[in-house]
């Protein structure tokens, strides 16, 4: 396979991260997508597809810690539990961690992500590798998958690439129509909404479908280094807990490198530019 000196993830025609790679380890073209793996000198082995960062081994925690603990601590008993996407196992990963969580679905439409992340990304993917009996993987498409279900899951999260290609369709209100449908009456739901400084338009849109379908809606942020402008959304939308008031739980799994409960609350609050985004569409850069 021909040497690569530098992968760039272009966010925008103004904007770009270029990493410099020793070797790029593996690339091939899915039925979905294309998908390469390269080493970096910077963030060690990095996942991209279609040519979007999707995580690598040196930050993959400062995603998957906060996608995944930031709604199970809040709710009271998680059981079950579904994950859209995520074919890296990060977030199956981290859910596995909680004893409470007695059934975790992973539902992936990609299953040479699934494969590729078990041989090279084996940090990452180390659930998949050793799965516990409470983890069942499902190929396929995710929206139907979700559609299917009714009344059954406590937490959906949603560990979708950009909207772009496979995972347009996770943006809309008609797939969060089917996953409020698919939760209990106390259940909630997580997605992963981009940068709220390079893609504004789309955590604005996210937000105000998600309130045409859920009883409340937050938003919350971590800073993920291999991400556009490092600071990036996570929307939250419940059927009854609200997270600037929810009690945490006591059972945290330990260790983290990210999630702590101090962060648990203070990831809500906004900065005064995101608050003008999404409750009055006004966009600062």
């Amino acid at each position: 396979m021909e040497e690569k000196q530098y992968v760039t993830e272009w966010a925008n025609e103004n904007l770009g991260l270029t990493l410099k790679i020793t070797k790029m380890v593996h690339e091939e073209q899915s039925p979905f997508q294309h998908i390469q793996i390269a080493d970096t000198l910077q963030y060690g082995r990095i996942l991209i597809l279609d040519g979007v960062f999707q995580t690598s081994v040196k930050d993959e925690w400062t995603y998957h810690e906060m996608i995944s603990h930031v709604p199970l601590m809040m709710h009271p008993h998680p059981e079950r539990v579904l994950i859209i996407g995520g074919g890296d196992g990060g977030v199956a990963r981290e859910v596995c961690r909680h004893d409470c969580v007695k059934q975790v679905d992973l539902c992936d439409i990609d299953g040479r992500v699934i494969a590729l992340s078990q041989e090279y990304f084996p940090t990452i993917s180390k659930v998949l590798n050793n799965p516990p009996a409470k983890l069942h993987v499902h190929v396929g498409d995710g929206i139907a998958f979700a559609k299917q279900v009714k009344d059954f899951y406590d937490v959906i999260i949603i560990d979708c690439s950009d909207p772009i290609g496979p995972g347009e369709g996770l943006f809309t209100r008609d797939f969060y129509r089917s996953a409020f449908s698919a939760l209990r009456e106390d259940g909630l739901i997580v997605q992963q909404t981009e940068s709220p400084i390079v893609q504004q338009q789309t955590v604005h849109d996210v937000f105000e479908a998600m309130n045409d379908v859920f009883t409340i809606v937050r938003m919350y942020y971590s800073h993920v280094p291999i991400y556009p402008a490092c600071m990036h959304s996570f929307m939250l939308a419940s059927k009854k807990y609200d997270p600037l008031t929810a009690d945490i739980r006591k059972d945290m799994p330990q260790p983290m490198k990210y999630y702590n409960p101090g962060i648990q609350k203070s990831c809500f609050v906004l900065p005064n530019f995101v608050k003008e985004l999404l409750y009055k569409g006004i966009k600062s850069f």
